[in-house]
């Protein structure tokens, strides 16, 4: 969103000037938008539209005005997630986002991002992964490689292209190379002191807008999980907390029977049973973390309490590829799976 500057053009530049910009836009959006000379957004210009121009007879030393599209489509500042969901579904790829003055805030690349969820993210790399030794002796979990990238880092990268910018990692074991790795990026590390479990990390950070959420997740998953999906579900159903969950499946090897009191009501031959496990990824309303107490408090804890005062609490599936890479086992499987070019979109 930074580099819109580059997408921006005077409605009064000739033709020969746009296409030389548009060209300057290979690897990018293709697409100007052009301005008046008090800075306000007039229309957009593509090499389509200037080749459209030329064949009705424009000459490439006419304005862009000429050529432009008037009808285009935009963002308010205050735009829901819904809002550019629906423009990216019409196949848009550049939306600039202007003020009630018709001037360009910014714009959203939806080839690199596609969307903008309200939310600040807390990634937890603090845990010492005992169970993935001797490659944890010397390096954080987090930071270790699958498909050549580290799993913090995929992670990470799917949160920016949901346009995700608040996004802290808290730290404990071996912290310093968690830190030096994301030193000079947005990307700020808070340290525990203590192990502060699940939840309890939060209470070092502000409790930030009350009407916002916090997205809490362990960092070392390797997940395809819509983060635009579970922000939806989690804004439509007005949840104080949603869990992602996976179906976790449980096979009876004997006919399993029902009964009532000393009377049996039905017999199953070897059921199977679907339960939804915690993904270890949350939503959470920042109310919820106004007076949270600085000591370890793990997530079921602080769940099963929100629920006992009335938070209201529901789960999102993903439907999608979700690994806890907790042994040398789903180590080797996270890599086997990189390894197949499996692709992890948000």
């Amino acid at each position: 969103m930074k580099q819109f500057q580059a997408h921006i053009i005077s409605e009064t530049a000739p033709l020969t000037e746009a296409l030389r910009q548009i060209n300057a836009l290979s690897g990018s959006v293709m697409t100007l938008l052009a301005v008046d000379a008090d800075g306000r957004m007039t229309g957009t210009l593509t090499d389509g539209d200037v080749r459209r121009a030329l064949i009705n007879g424009a000459e490439l030393t006419d304005q862009v005005s000429l050529a432009m599209r008037r009808d285009f489509r935009s963002l308010p500042p205050d735009s829901s997630v819904n809002e550019i969901r629906n423009l990216r579904r019409m196949g848009l790829r550049l939306l600039p986002v202007i003020d009630a003055d018709r001037r360009i805030i910014s714009a959203l690349d939806l080839h690199r991002q596609h969307t903008l969820l309200p939310v600040r993210a807390v990634l937890m790399a603090g845990g010492r992964g005992e169970r993935l030794r001797p490659l944890t002796d010397t390096v954080p979990k987090p930071l270790l490689k699958v498909g050549g990238q580290c799993i913090i880092d995929r992670n990470i990268d799917a949160l920016r292209r949901c346009g995700v910018t608040d996004i802290t990692v808290t730290t404990r074991y071996l912290a310093d190379m968690i830190e030096r790795h994301f030193a000079g990026t947005e990307v700020k590390c808070l340290r525990e002191n203590e192990p502060l479990g699940t939840i309890g990390a939060l209470s070092l950070l502000p409790c930030g807008d009350p009407q916002e959420t916090t997205l809490l997740m362990n960092s070392d998953l390797l997940t395809s999980i819509s983060f635009e999906e579970m922000f939806l579900r989690h804004s439509d159903t007005g949840a104080d907390i949603t869990i992602a969950t996976v179906p976790h499946s449980v096979s009876i090897p004997f006919a399993i029977l029902t009964v009532d009191g000393d009377k049996v009501t039905g017999i199953e031959e070897k059921p199977t049973y679907t339960h939804y496990a915690n993904a270890g990824i949350y939503m959470i309303s920042n109310r919820l973390l106004k007076h949270l107490p600085c000591r370890r408090q793990d997530a079921p804890d602080f769940i099963r309490l929100a629920m006992e005062q009335g938070a209201c609490v529901t789960y999102y599936p993903i439907s999608g590829t979700w690994l806890d890479i907790g042994s040398p086992a789903d180590f080797q499987q996270a890599c086997e799976l990189m390894r197949h070019h499996l692709n992890f979109n948000n």
